[in-house]
């Protein structure tokens, strides 16, 4: 069975596009964008169900390497991944709010009535390129600051960036309540929340919860921790469908694969054309990625802004 289809892939070129048009609205139109993102992901999901959340958990944890570093398209894709895990969490029965501006808050926060408990929660997405795993970037400290009055966190990341034995987030993590948590296991819990509904799945979390906050003893171990997430999801869902594991399983293998021509296909081509280039080119090309230019006019411009004369 293959999971990353071909209608997945021009799904992914689709937002890849969208986000990188959208991302060239002016700062008064950005709250438009994070709308328009919102509205066209409820609209695919009501026309493809859990066939177009699949696509999206299963791809969206890599940048695109066509996205400038630090540049607009790249900022607005870290908030299409916010919307997304807002988008799921409401499918799953959660009430779920994202924030579209706030910096020193958690993009996502959720409710579940029934149940009675809330928690923030954070998308991640790395690039396939990067080599650096700091745990800086997991940002565990500030969203268990973030979590304002609430007992529980979540920060969602692509399996393939979360160090795999030993690690300071695990222990951030099963210190402060947060759980780290992969777009692999979210998708499990998506394809799980189709066959039993939202309130099996709310519980299934509370349960994840609660071993990360009770259970899990506070270490750099990521064995014991994913150990135990494993236990808690896989042991849940065999009970009602024993093929949901493998399968994405499968999956993440066929995502990071995708994930990975889709970064050496721009890569590759971006090494032909340096290759390509003449010395005189190639100098124009270095000045302009690092700024020179506007670095030496920026240096130019600094005066002491006459502040010591405000006697």
């Amino acid at each position: 069975m293959q999971f990353i289809t071909n209608n997945t892939i021009e799904r992914r070129k689709y937002w890849i596009e969208k986000i990188a048009q959208l991302s060239r609205s002016s700062k008064e139109d950005i709250e438009y964008a994070y709308q328009d993102i919102c509205q066209t992901l409820s609209n695919e999901y009501y026309s493809f169900g859990l066939e177009s959340l699949l696509d999206h958990i299963r791809l969206c944890g890599t940048i695109p390497e066509t996205y400038i570093h630090d540049s607009s398209e790249e900022k607005l894709y870290s908030k299409y991944t916010d919307i997304l895990l807002h988008s799921i969490f409401n499918v799953m029965g959660f009430q779920s709010t994202v924030l579209s501006q706030r910096s020193d808050a958690a993009d996502v926060e959720c409710t579940t009535i029934d149940l009675n408990y809330s928690f923030v929660a954070d998308a991640k997405a790395f690039r396939m390129s990067r080599t650096a795993k700091n745990q800086k970037d997991f940002k565990i400290e500030a969203v268990a600051n973030w979590k304002r009055g609430k007992p529980y966190a979540i920060v969602v990341c692509p399996i393939y960036h979360l160090p795999s034995r030993n690690s300071q987030i695990y222990q951030q993590a099963t210190t402060r309540s947060v759980v780290i948590f992969t777009y692999s296991h979210l998708a499990m819990i998506c394809r799980y929340l189709f066959i039993v509904g939202p309130r099996k799945v709310q519980e299934l979390f509370l349960n994840i919860f609660d071993a990360v906050d009770r259970k899990i003893p506070s270490s750099k171990d990521a064995i014991i921790y994913w150990k135990t997430i494993n236990h808690i999801i896989n042991n849940t869902i065999n009970k009602d469908n024993q093929t949901i594991w493998r399968d994405e399983q499968n999956a993440t293998i066929e995502a990071i694969e995708t994930s990975r021509q889709e970064a050496l296909a721009l890569l590759n081509t971006d090494r032909t054309n340096i290759e390509r280039m003449t010395h005189e080119q190639a100098i124009i090309a270095l000045l302009n990625s690092h700024n020179i230019i506007g670095r030496i006019h920026k240096t130019n411009t600094i005066t002491d802004n006459n502040i010591l004369s405000l006697i």
